[in-house]
């Protein structure tokens, strides 16, 4: 019996693009990441990172076609030219742009999706021997910072930001910034900045310092009960004994943590 096409069995999928459609997007989309690129000439001559994808993606062609040695091979070539390590297995999404470069490293079963920006130093590392799944997947228009670790099979939601030199070893949802070691979420995305003419935020700098807020607000606290002390008519001693810069103890810390 013939199958018959209905609504409920019928798929719709988002043709591939093409190579040379997506060497084109990578070279492309440089110019609304980076604003020293003048022009395409240029980024195509003296852009490592930009080497490094274009090489990248012929390498997982032939990784696809079961050229395993071929892949693995123009892989080693990409990065005695780049200093840049991406295993031909990973999978990239289209518009992924590298900044700089030196010190970046992909690992096998990473999976990146559309509109990824990584800066210099970043790690996409496993952390098991076994042969499935062991990298990170990162979504649509994540970007990491320089330095950054992001290690283990986990998964990181659409616009998520990584702040420079983190270690996220735990999933994280969409539209947050994480920092720190391990690494933590302290705001969500919108409340990081605005979108570039061209859509794409990069400010992942704007990075909260949720310790020493918690500082501020203690010393604040620790102010206004030393106050009613003083008005019971206690002895109060602001003075931190333990401390040799006596101009950074008490209320003076307050004051310096609330600037911060």
């Amino acid at each position: 019996m013939e199958d018959v096409m209905t609504a409920d069995n019928l798929i719709l999928k988002p043709a591939r693009p093409s190579l040379l459609r997506l060497l084109s997007e990578d070279v492309s989309c440089v110019f609304q990441r980076d604003p020293a690129a003048r022009s395409r000439f240029e980024v195509l001559t003296t852009y490592p990172g930009v080497h490094a994808i274009l090489l990248q993606r012929i390498a997982h062609s032939l990784w696809t076609f079961g050229l395993r040695y071929l892949a693995r091979l123009l892989s080693w070539f990409a990065r005695f030219l780049t200093n840049i390590d991406i295993h031909p297995g990973a999978t990239i999404g289209r518009r992924f742009f590298i900044d700089h470069g030196a010190g970046v490293v992909i690992g096998e079963t990473s999976v990146i999706g559309d509109d990824v920006t990584l800066y210099h130093g970043v790690t996409l590392g496993g952390t098991t021997w076994n042969k499935g799944k062991r990298h990170p997947t990162l979504g649509d228009g994540v970007v990491v910072g320089a330095g950054a670790k992001i290690l283990g099979a986990i998964s990181l939601g659409k616009n998520v930001r990584v702040g420079a030199n983190s270690v996220v070893v735990k999933d994280v949802p969409a539209d947050r910034t994480v920092v720190g070691i391990p690494a933590k979420i302290v705001l969500r995305t919108e409340e990081a900045g605005a979108d570039n003419i061209y859509g794409i935020n990069l400010d992942h700098h704007l990075i909260p310092d949720p310790v020493g807020r918690a500082i501020a607000c203690l010393m604040e606290r620790i102010e206004v009960l030393e106050g009613q002390l003083r008005k019971q008519g206690e002895p109060v001693d602001g003075q931190c004994h333990t401390c040799e810069a006596d101009d950074l103890c008490g209320t003076e810390v307050a004051r310096v943590m609330r600037k911060a």
